[in-house]
């Protein structure tokens, strides 16, 4: 399964960007989701940053396997999980 999550509605709002990226997330968990697609767009790479800091933090990052960034279009991310 895979989930997808576009952030332009939201591109300059901070809690709400943080809100959906953590909600999006718990969807994940909750459907056992092996992908979650991130799209931050490609505008000046901000919101990609802020993203990326996001997904780094030590307690997010306990709940996914992996960030890849998309060779063929960079305004994309995609987060994979792995369920035992």
């Amino acid at each position: 399964m895979k989930l997808k999550l576009d952030l332009h509605d939201i591109y300059n709002k901070g809690r709400d960007i943080d809100a959906a990226l953590a909600g999006i997330l718990d969807e994940a968990e909750r459907k056992k989701a092996s992908v979650v697609e991130i799209i931050p767009g490609k505008g000046s790479g901000a919101l990609k940053k802020h993203v990326l800091r996001f997904l780094e933090q030590q307690d997010v990052k306990a709940r996914y396997q992996r960030v890849e960034k998309d060779s063929k279009n960079w305004g994309r991310l995609f987060v994979h999980f792995r369920w035992k």
